[in-house]
Parts: C-alpha cells; structure tokens; sequence
C-alpha cells in the first residue's frame, strides 16, 4: 500500500511540475548573435514585439530592467505594441520610460489598426521621440558602422487608409532609399510574408505576430497555431536562416490579454547583438 501511495505521490507531483512548466508565463529573454561583413564593430538591439499593453511588473518595472542590464544601443517595436480592447496604459509607462535612455524603432501591428486609433498612436509616439517607421528608413551610426533600419506597416494599414501605400509599395519605397554596403534591418510584423521581404536585400527581418504559434511541444513541435498562418505555422519564432539573409520571429509578450493561454511557450524579449565576421 505504501508503495501505491508513494507512486501516486509522484505521479502527481510530475503532473504538478508539468503544469507548472506548461502554463509559466515568466519573461524570457532570449539571445542572438549574427556576424556580417558589413559591420567592423559590435551592436546591440532589443526587439520587443506583441505586448498588447501587458504588465510586466510594477510600472513595467521587470522589462525595463532586463532591457536595461542588456544596455541597447536601440530599441526596435514590432508592432502590437498597443491593443485594441484593452487599456493601453502599460504600453505607453514603458515607452515614456525607454525614450528616455534609447533610440526607439516603431512600426504598426494589425491590433493597432484594429484599435481605428492607429493615427492617435502614431502621434503619441513621436511626441515621445520614437522614429516610426511606414515605408521609410532611419539611420543608426555607431562606431563607424552605418545600420539603417527599415519599417513597413501591417496589411490591415489599407483597410482603415486606402490612400496610403500598401506592404509592396512600401517595400519598394525602402529598397530605393539606401545602399547595399549598409547593414540593413527590416521591421515588419507579419512573418507570414517573409518570401516577400526576401526579394529585397534585408541583411536581416524582424517579425512578431504568431505569439510562438500560442502552444508548443519542446523539441518536438515549434507552433500550435498562428494567425494567418493557421495550424503548426512554418515560422511560429525563432532564427530562420537563408543564406546571407537572416530572419528572426519573436515569441512576442502577449500573456494576460491573450484567449488561449500559452503553453510550453514563455513571453520573450529578443537580444540581438550584431558583430563583424
């Protein structure tokens, strides 16, 4: 009889861990590191995508800091920073926060858009001296390396504007703006549409959107279901590379506001520090 208790015991203890471990929504940072030859120097970028205005911590106070000990030389937003229900006050604690110490990249998510406020964001934010980027470019020079970094709007952008440029016409604007020696970054939010970013030089692509495909099995299954990507989604997060073009989805921050609960898939921050080969 002891021996059936005990293995009980430990059946539900495992049980127990696995729950834990499956449902734990803690901040995740995760690195990366890629080596160009178009970079002498080193650089170092945070990439924040899919916050949906969720709280991390008192006044934001767990992102910050983890973004702070990593010491950016920018901060990149991959959109849905804002939502389109929710209220957006945490979102906008950590922006006010951030600009005060980085050089901050914005480009819009689909729920921004939703949200019919996207216009009212976009003027909060370069008040607040964030570069938002709709089918242009900005330019990053540290130590003799010159990055420009790219943003092109989400899809929904044409739904609520009809009169600005689309995805493809903003691309086109970005590729005749610059020169190939730049090290040159793209912020789009949509990684579904990544085959499209590639016909472009991009030396690398930063999206969010897929949430990390919301669950996961480790080691087995990257993404359960993404938006606009449907059931196990080709690029749920993660580094995917094609050749001298890299691509990289975040996992994105989205926790307390989401429908289904993420599983086996922790809220990520993205690091990425950027050497010479």
């Amino acid at each position: 009889m002891k021996k059936v208790l005990k293995s009980i015991a430990i059946l539900l203890l495992a049980v127990i861990i696995l729950l834990l471990l499956a449902f734990d929504t803690r901040l995740k940072c995760v690195s990366y590191h890629l080596d160009s030859k178009k970079l002498s120097g080193e650089v170092k970028l945070a990439l924040i995508t899919d916050l949906h205005s969720c709280l991390y911590g008192e006044n934001q106070s767990d992102l910050i800091a983890a973004i702070d000990s990593f010491g950016p030389d920018a901060v990149l937003f991959g959109g849905d920073i804002f939502d389109d229900v929710y209220v957006n006050e945490n979102s906008q604690i950590l922006i006010d926060n951030l600009a005060q110490k980085y050089q901050l990249y914005y480009v819009s998510g689909n729920h921004e858009w939703w949200s019919k406020r996207a216009y009212e964001y976009f003027a909060y934010l370069n008040h607040a001296g964030v570069t938002v980027l709709r089918g242009d470019s900005s330019s990053l020079n540290l130590n003799g390396d010159h990055i420009v970094i790219s943003g092109i709007d989400d899809l929904d952008c044409r739904k609520y504007d009809s009169s600005y440029p689309d995805s493809e016409q903003q691309l086109k604007q970005i590729a005749d703006a610059h020169e190939s020696s730049d090290y040159h970054i793209l912020l789009a939010h949509r990684p579904e549409n990544i085959r499209q970013y590639l016909t472009y030089d991009f030396d690398l692509v930063l999206s969010g959107h897929a949430h990390g495909g919301q669950g996961r099995i480790p080691f087995i299954l990257n993404g359960l279901y993404a938006p606009n990507q449907g059931f196990f989604p080709e690029f749920a997060g993660g580094l995917y590379d094609f050749g001298d073009q890299k691509f990289i989805v975040s996992r994105g921050l989205s926790k307390e506001n989401t429908k289904l609960p993420r599983i086996f898939n922790r809220p990520e921050l993205v690091f990425l520090t950027l050497g010479s080969e």
